[in-house]
């Protein structure tokens, strides 16, 4: 059976993604459990982009063991310098060298003829050779370049040392069979092409990253390239989920698999999306709510008698339980603890506390706890970011013949106490025209969210607010049984989060150039 590799770009092209802007924590968090998932090569960031990037990468790179820690780079000396920088702490040190070829990129980026793009390429590839055991070299925009003029491209690859080359379709303009015949084109004409990887990575632009990526690996790529949930650059990337699961599951047809752990797949697309602020839709294959729901009654029936009549994947190959948590009030931090290893979390002692006090307060406001309701109240700050203002108390007056006002106490970390009153069209909108008051921040909310976390008239909401300042956007969460706690929560986290980037000046995204 063929091993297919995966790369997981989850922290560099993920994070292109409008309004997603991970701290170096979260980096870690998100590497951690790509590496726990077991993805072959992860993707850190663009180091030249920014000095908080290089902090980030060096970070991931200092807590990954098993996995090779990649960064990208154009083809410049300077570049390939910030990631030798980035990457020297690395077990399994990559660099990801990129450079335009399509016609299109030729004449109106790089205002280059194609020997000029050959040459500039190659140097790049040398340079980076006299640092890096492992390159990956990539013709961006790969999927509209003239096919003689790509394989002429991979084969100066080849010569100049580079182990892996990767064919983006950087648009998501291809069809399956276009992209697919290219590696098949590759793989036949190109010398030496036995001695590297072949590598895939897809976008969605036209819906069809998943399929395209599956025709590259049935006409001989090694390697696809993708992130969790499908999340990057506009309509996103390929969702290495989907890769796995579509191995997994066809085994017979594409005789070829992963190496993930599909148990952990539940676990992993949850922390990317709480981390990155991106809710998953619904109906998202291997990852949405209703991957596995069967309303259709003769469905229901079928899948009652045998599940594989309308289920051909079981929910508890991806990590999904149905299980209630059997613990209640009376319950000690011992029995706790062990549902929380249960659970896959390993939390320090203090932690723990703070999360078993999170639950004794639940315990008296729901009849009945699950463990999702868990991994919510769990994961509501599971990375801590610093707390420059804390929501204390807050009160709401509204109804629909009257204004809605609301008052905000606010703790400062200096142990300041600030109360303010405002009023608003909504009750949401008063509280954060108080919150606004009472910090003094000036911001922009770009997007707010609600969506239940369990079933049930006592439900936990989970608020997810975008916040933008200056040029950095953040996403902040809060959780509750009350949705107007859940929202002002939301609301001062995304506060703190937009100081923590001011104050580490890691907020900056990346330069102005267009990435694979």
């Amino acid at each position: 059976m063929r091993k297919i590799y995966l790369f997981d770009t989850t922290l560099r092209d993920g994070e292109q993604t409008p309004g997603v802007n991970l701290n170096t924590q979260e980096k870690v968090e998100i590497a951690l459990q790509l590496e726990r998932v077991g993805i072959d090569r992860i993707e850190a960031g663009f180091p030249a982009s920014s000095p908080g990037e290089v902090i980030s990468v060096s970070a991931v790179s200092r807590a990954i063991k098993h996995a090779s820690i990649v960064g990208l780079s154009r083809c410049r000396e300077q570049d390939i310098d910030a990631a030798r920088e980035a990457l020297k702490e690395a077990a399994d040190p990559t660099l990801h060298l990129f450079l335009a070829t399509s016609p299109i990129h030729r004449k109106h980026k790089l205002r280059m003829e194609k020997h000029q793009v050959l040459e500039t390429a190659e140097a790049a590839i040398r340079y980076a050779r006299r640092f890096f055991d492992k390159i990956e070299f990539s013709p961006e925009d790969g999927g509209r370049t003239e096919l003689d003029f790509l394989c002429e491209v991979v084969a100066m690859a080849v010569r100049a040392g580079a182990s892996v080359v990767n064919i983006p379709d950087t648009v998501g303009y291809l069809t399956p069979m276009e992209y697919g015949n290219i590696f098949k084109v590759v793989k036949q004409t190109v010398p030496g092409i036995e001695k590297i990887q072949l590598s895939c990575h897809c976008h969605d632009d036209l819906g069809m990253a998943t399929a395209n990526s599956l025709a590259a690996v049935l006409n001989g790529a090694d390697q696809v390239e993708g992130t969790f949930n499908g999340i990057g650059e506009r309509a996103g990337n390929t969702a290495l989920e989907e890769i796995a699961l579509a191995l997994e599951t066809r085994q017979d047809f594409f005789q070829a698999k992963s190496g993930l752990h599909l148990i952990e797949i539940a676990r992993t697309s949850r922390l990317v999306s709480r981390l990155t602020g991106i809710l998953v839709p619904a109906n998202k294959a291997i990852v949405g709510a209703n991957a596995f729901s069967h309303e259709s009654g003769i469905h229901q029936d079928g899948v009652l008698k045998e599940e594989t009549t309308y289920e051909i994947i079981s929910p508890l190959t991806i990590g999904l339980k149905d299980s209630k948590l059997v613990l209640g009030k009376l319950s000690g931090r011992h029995a706790f603890r062990e549902k929380l290893i249960d659970l896959g979390y390993n939390l320090d002692e203090e932690r723990v506390n703070v999360a078993f006090a999170k639950f004794k307060d639940l315990a008296d406001k729901k009849k009945d706890v699950t463990d999702v309701d868990i991994r919510a109240l769990i994961e509501e700050k599971l990375i801590p970011v610093p707390e420059s203002y804390i929501l204390d108390t807050f009160q709401v007056l509204c109804g629909n013949h009257s204004v809605p006002t609301a008052t905000i106490r606010i703790l400062t970390a200096e142990g300041s106490m600030i109360e303010e009153v405002a009023i608003g069209n909504g009750s949401v909108d008063a509280i954060y025209k108080a919150i606004d008051r009472a910090i003094g921040e000036s911001v922009e909310l770009q997007d707010y969210t609600i969506q239940s976390v369990t079933d049930g008239k006592d439900a936990l909401g989970e608020v997810t607010v975008m916040l933008a300042q200056n040029g950095i956007s953040v996403k902040g969460r809060g959780v509750s049984t009350d949705i107007l706690e859940a929202s002002a929560r939301a609301y001062v986290d995304s506060i703190n989060r937009l100081i923590d980037k001011r104050n580490t000046n890691d907020g900056a995204k990346y330069e102005s150039v267009t990435l694979i």
